[in-house]
C-alpha cells in the first residue's frame, strides 16, 4: 500500500502533471486505496514544492539565463517567459483581486494552470508570500476535489454520457 501512496505523491508533484494526473491515474489504476486517501496524498504531494518554488524559482531561472550551455540556458528563459506571460494575464483578468485571480488560475483544472505555473508567476511577479501560498493552497484544492468528482464519474452520471 505504501508503494501506490508513493506513486500519487510523486506523480502529484511533477510539473504540469500534478495532482490533474495523479488523481485520474490512481482511480483509472484502480489503487484500492480510499477516494478520500487519494485525495489527501495528491494534495500533499502537489503542494509540497510550492514554498520551495516561490523561494528559489526565480533566482534560478534568472541565473540560468546565464548559463553556457543552451538546453538548460533555453530551458530557463522557457519558464521565465512562460512565468511573465501567466503573470501578466494573471493581472490583466484580476483586475485588483490577484489573490482571487491567483487562486481561480490555480482552481481550473486544465493543463497549465497549477500549483507550478501560478507559483512560478507569483515569484516573477513578487506576490506577496503568505496571501500567495493560501491563494494556491486553495486553488489546489477546489482543483483536486474537482478532478476526483470527475474521475469518479460524478459529472457523468450528471450531465449523462457524451
Amino acid at each position: 500500500m505504501i508503494w501506490k501512496i508513493l506513486l500519487v505523491l510523486v506523480i502529484s508533484m511533477v510539473p504540469l502533471i500534478e495532482l490533474r494526473g495523479a488523481i485520474p491515474l490512481a482511480v483509472g489504476m484502480e489503487l484500492d486505496l480510499p477516494e478520500w486517501l487519494i485525495l489527501l496524498v495528491a494534495l500533499i504531494g502537489n503542494i509540497l514544492p510550492v514554498p520551495i518554488i516561490y523561494l528559489f524559482a526565480r533566482k534560478v531561472l534568472t541565473w540560468g539565463e546565464t548559463v553556457k550551455w543552451p538546453p538548460f540556458r533555453d530551458f530557463c528563459k522557457f519558464c521565465l517567459e512562460k512565468g511573465e506571460k501567466a503573470g501578466a494575464k494573471l493581472l490583466k483578468n484580476a483586475k485588483g483581486g490577484v489573490y482571487v485571480g491567483l487562486l481561480l488560475f490555480v482552481a481550473i483544472p486544465v493543463p497549465g494552470t497549477g500549483a507550478w505555473t501560478g507559483t512560478l508567476a507569483a515569484s516573477i511577479l513578487n506576490l506577496d508570500f503568505k496571501q500567495t501560498m493560501l491563494a494556491i493552497i486553495t486553488g489546489v484544492l477546489i482543483a483536486g476535489v474537482i478532478m476526483l468528482l470527475a474521475s469518479l464519474g460524478l459529472f457523468k452520471a450528471i450531465f449523462g454520457a457524451i
